[in-house]
Protein backbone atom coordinates (compact mmCIF):
# COMPACT_ATOMS: atom_id res chain seq x y z
CA UNK A 1 0.00 0.00 0.00
CA UNK A 2 2.82 2.61 0.94
CA UNK A 3 3.76 1.86 -3.04
CA UNK A 4 0.26 2.78 -3.91
CA UNK A 5 0.49 6.23 -1.68
CA UNK A 6 4.11 7.51 -2.71
CA UNK A 7 2.32 7.26 -6.36
CA UNK A 8 -0.80 9.49 -5.52
CA UNK A 9 1.45 11.88 -3.45
CA UNK A 10 3.80 12.42 -6.23
CA UNK A 11 1.17 12.75 -8.48
CA UNK A 12 -0.41 15.44 -6.20
CA UNK A 13 3.03 17.23 -5.91
CA UNK A 14 3.31 17.15 -9.82
CA UNK A 15 -0.67 18.81 -9.74
CA UNK A 16 0.06 21.50 -7.33
CA UNK A 17 3.31 22.39 -9.73
CA UNK A 18 1.35 22.28 -12.72
CA UNK A 19 -1.41 24.23 -10.98
CA UNK A 20 1.37 27.06 -9.21
CA UNK A 21 2.80 27.49 -13.18
CA UNK A 22 -0.97 28.28 -14.64
CA UNK A 23 -1.25 31.06 -12.33
CA UNK A 24 -3.22 29.12 -9.24
CA UNK A 25 -2.69 30.13 -5.69
CA UNK A 26 -2.74 26.73 -3.70
CA UNK A 27 -4.82 27.77 -0.78
CA UNK A 28 -5.18 24.02 0.79
CA UNK A 29 -3.91 20.64 0.49
CA UNK A 30 -5.47 16.96 1.80
CA UNK A 31 -8.14 19.23 3.24
CA UNK A 32 -10.52 16.75 5.72
CA UNK A 33 -13.39 16.47 7.16
CA UNK A 34 -16.10 13.79 8.44
CA UNK A 35 -17.47 13.37 4.75
CA UNK A 36 -13.51 12.85 3.13
CA UNK A 37 -10.80 14.41 1.62
CA UNK A 38 -10.19 17.10 -0.72
CA UNK A 39 -6.94 16.62 -2.44
CA UNK A 40 -6.46 20.24 -3.57
CA UNK A 41 -8.35 23.76 -3.22
CA UNK A 42 -6.92 26.49 -5.17
CA UNK A 43 -8.23 30.13 -6.50
CA UNK A 44 -7.47 31.68 -9.53
CA UNK A 45 -9.04 35.10 -10.78
CA UNK A 46 -11.57 34.82 -8.41
CA UNK A 47 -12.79 31.10 -8.60
CA UNK A 48 -12.18 28.67 -5.95
CA UNK A 49 -11.45 25.36 -7.42
CA UNK A 50 -12.13 22.21 -5.75
CA UNK A 51 -9.32 19.80 -7.16
CA UNK A 52 -9.01 15.63 -7.67
CA UNK A 53 -6.36 14.36 -8.66
CA UNK A 54 -6.40 10.82 -10.11
CA UNK A 55 -2.88 9.11 -10.72
CA UNK A 56 -2.47 5.64 -12.77
CA UNK A 57 0.91 3.82 -13.63
CA UNK A 58 -1.05 3.08 -17.14
CA UNK A 59 -4.38 2.72 -18.80
CA UNK A 60 -4.47 -1.14 -17.99
CA UNK A 61 -7.35 -0.29 -15.93
CA UNK A 62 -8.78 2.60 -17.36
CA UNK A 63 -8.40 6.43 -18.05
CA UNK A 64 -7.63 8.47 -14.42
CA UNK A 65 -10.83 10.14 -15.15
CA UNK A 66 -12.69 6.78 -15.24
CA UNK A 67 -12.46 6.63 -11.39
CA UNK A 68 -14.59 9.49 -11.11
CA UNK A 69 -17.66 8.22 -11.70
CA UNK A 70 -20.98 9.71 -10.51
CA UNK A 71 -21.49 8.77 -6.90
CA UNK A 72 -17.66 10.27 -6.99
CA UNK A 73 -18.78 13.63 -8.12
CA UNK A 74 -21.50 14.15 -6.02
CA UNK A 75 -19.34 13.31 -3.17
CA UNK A 76 -16.72 16.22 -4.90
CA UNK A 77 -19.63 18.23 -5.07
CA UNK A 78 -20.57 17.72 -0.62
CA UNK A 79 -16.50 18.21 -0.27
CA UNK A 80 -16.52 21.40 -1.73
CA UNK A 81 -19.72 22.76 -0.16
CA UNK A 82 -18.20 21.65 3.52
CA UNK A 83 -14.89 23.27 2.88
CA UNK A 84 -17.12 26.42 2.03
CA UNK A 85 -19.17 25.76 4.66
CA UNK A 86 -15.92 26.00 7.02
CA UNK A 87 -13.84 28.91 5.37
CA UNK A 88 -16.76 31.64 5.07
CA UNK A 89 -14.45 34.15 4.41
CA UNK A 90 -12.56 32.86 2.09
CA UNK A 91 -15.85 31.35 0.25
CA UNK A 92 -17.28 34.76 -0.03
CA UNK A 93 -18.36 36.11 -3.07
CA UNK A 94 -16.53 33.82 -5.04
CA UNK A 95 -17.31 31.26 -7.83
CA UNK A 96 -17.05 27.55 -6.96
CA UNK A 97 -16.05 25.07 -9.50
CA UNK A 98 -14.36 21.31 -9.61
CA UNK A 99 -11.29 20.35 -11.41
CA UNK A 100 -9.40 16.95 -12.34
CA UNK A 101 -6.40 16.57 -12.68
CA UNK A 102 -5.35 13.01 -14.28
CA UNK A 103 -1.74 11.59 -14.65
CA UNK A 104 -0.58 8.22 -16.50
CA UNK A 105 3.04 7.09 -16.33
CA UNK A 106 4.79 4.77 -14.25
CA UNK A 107 6.79 8.23 -12.93
CA UNK A 108 4.66 11.17 -11.93
CA UNK A 109 7.14 13.41 -12.48
CA UNK A 110 6.96 12.77 -16.81
CA UNK A 111 3.95 11.09 -16.42
CA UNK A 112 0.86 12.40 -18.96
CA UNK A 113 -0.68 15.05 -17.46
CA UNK A 114 -4.11 16.18 -18.25
CA UNK A 115 -6.13 18.93 -16.57
CA UNK A 116 -10.16 19.47 -16.88
CA UNK A 117 -11.42 22.39 -15.87
CA UNK A 118 -15.20 22.61 -14.23
CA UNK A 119 -15.06 18.79 -14.89
CA UNK A 120 -18.04 18.02 -13.02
Amino acid sequence: MAAKDDLGRAGENRAVAHLIGDGYRIIARNWRCPQGEIDIVAERDGTLVVVEVKTRRSEDYGHPFEAIDKRKATRLWRLAMAWLAAHPDLARGRRLRVDAIGLTGADPATARLEHLEDAL
